[in-house]
């Protein structure tokens, strides 16, 4: 089988676009793509850093991820820790993969994230 990475959905609360928006893509630095017209209507975003997708979708009742999670492998590890810092975000370093820098946050809805 010859599988490749198309994308990663989180879940966000109804009418928090812009929270959204504030965090991946103010934050994080990702770009936000228009998503099909079939699917507009239903409510929050599709985003891509690099080759990396992420859509984030409404779900009622919302409930965050606390458990599952994305991991990004990002060029500047310390950089986007200390942007999340500055914004008021906690940043909790992992150290217990000896070969694995790595470190988690949340976005502005109790979804866990991982930075390495």
């Amino acid at each position: 089988m010859n599988w490749t990475y198309d994308h990663t959905q989180l879940a966000i609360p109804k009418g928090r676009e812009d929270d959204a928006r504030a965090f991946w893509v103010g934050i994080l630095g990702m770009t936000e793509l228009p998503k099909p017209e079939a699917l507009a209507g239903r409510g929050g975003l599709w985003l891509r850093a690099g080759e990396v997708d992420l859509h984030l979708g409404v779900e009622e009742p919302f409930s965050p991820a606390r458990k599952a999670h994305p991991c990004f492998r990002v060029p500047d590890l310390d950089a986007i820790a200390t942007r999340l810092v500055t914004e008021g975000h906690e940043v909790r370093w992992d150290t217990s993969l000896i070969d694995r820098r790595r470190f988690f946050t949340d976005d502005p809805f109790g979804n866990r994230v991982e930075f390495t």
